[in-house]
């Protein structure tokens, strides 16, 4: 994914920021640890953010538990959404927004490149071409190696793809909501699909991690998954049941 071979098990940090994902976690030490353990002894090398998530906290965190970041780990940010407060989203994806956002996250994260950067939401306000030239702009100019999109239809990712090189898509996927018809659509053009609220916000933990896991995980070799999670114990239940449950290669 995006130029790199990736544990198909990632780490999605919304929840390390603040309640209603705002402000700094009630204990920045321990979020700091849980990041060191999963890519240390959980070989989780997929860590996936944004620049919305504390807003920027998470990022800070995020530099301060890994940089400098190892070649084979994957650090995804995602730019686009403002929060006017805690636990509201707005899409702003204006060119202007999304060249400060970028430069933004570059300072945050503490690297000259961004491996992969989302776009967060497509914002009907502004035309997606602008939204897309912008980010493509900035991958021009060496700030972005790759381009992503988060929460699109297909009809988004044909119409993203007409205009640039899309290196993954990012929407939500548990056993408890219907099929999203870009699952297979990405298998159909080799993209990357990254499955975020894989346990459906924590209500699919009772019907068993590695049955959970490897159901999503057996819908193809093209998709990853990044639960979240606070806990460092629960994050090894994640990477022991996502072993147990497939030993498949990599996104």
């Amino acid at each position: 994914m995006a130029g790199k071979t990736v544990s198909r098990l990632g780490l999605g940090t919304m929840r390390l920021a603040g309640p209603g994902n705002w402000g700094a976690p009630p204990d920045p030490a321990a979020a700091l640890r849980l990041l060191r353990t999963a890519v240390g002894e959980g070989g989780v090398t997929h860590i996936d953010t944004a620049d919305a998530y504390g807003p920027h906290t998470v990022e800070e965190l995020i530099r301060r538990a890994l940089h400098p970041y190892g070649d084979d780990l994957l650090v995804a940010t995602k730019v686009g959404l403002i929060r006017p407060g805690p636990g509201v989203y707005e899409p702003l994806c204006r060119p202007a927004h999304l060249r400060h956002a970028v430069e933004a996250s570059l300072r945050r994260l503490g690297c000259e490149r961004l491996s992969l950067c989302y776009l967060h939401r497509v914002d009907a306000a502004v035309p997606l071409g602008d939204q897309l030239g912008a980010l493509t702009d900035l991958r021009d100019e060496g700030k972005i190696a790759h381009i992503g999109l988060s929460r699109v239809s297909v009809e988004e990712i044909d119409r993203a793809r007409a205009l640039t090189p899309i290196a993954a898509v990012q929407n939500p996927m548990n056993l408890a909501q219907a099929h999203d018809e870009a699952l297979e659509h990405c298998r159909r053009a080799h993209i990357p699909y990254v499955a975020y609220r894989p346990l459906g916000k924590g209500r699919l933990i009772g019907e068993g991690l590695p049955r959970v896991l490897g159901r999503l995980l057996d819908l193809g070799p093209h998709v990853a998954l990044i639960p979240g999670t606070t806990r460092e114990d629960h994050l090894l239940q994640l990477v022991r049941a996502a072993r147990a449950a497939r030993p498949a290669p990599p996104a």
